[in-house]
């Protein structure tokens, strides 16, 4: 590795250490809304227990989001992208499985 690029790498890590410790603030943060899960949930004109199934989560845990006290993260978070953006495509995936 050239010399340059070495010392731009040890300088952005220096940089990441120094936000982390709160010494500095980031250039740029990304901020990602939560879904709102109980509009979704609507939209799929199922009650909690029936949307708990289809998405394969505890009917607790879906209230929870509902009522914002826990919010959905990972790949919970994406799949509830999914279902708000492309209810077809999520009947079809489990459709076989879950029977209304």
């Amino acid at each position: 590795m050239k010399d340059e690029l070495f010392d731009e790498l040890i300088a952005s890590i220096r940089e990441g250490g120094k936000i982390l410790r709160g010494k500095a603030k980031p250039s740029r943060t990304f901020k990602v809304a939560a879904p709102d899960v109980k509009k979704i949930r609507s939209n799929y004109k199922l009650s909690q227990n029936e949307f708990a199934a289809l998405m394969g989560i505890s009917v607790k845990t879906l209230r929870n989001w509902e009522q914002g006290r826990r919010a959905p993260e990972g790949a919970a978070r994406v799949l509830l992208q999914v279902a708000a953006k492309h209810p077809k495509i999520v009947w079809d995936v489990v459709s076989a499985k879950i029977q209304r």
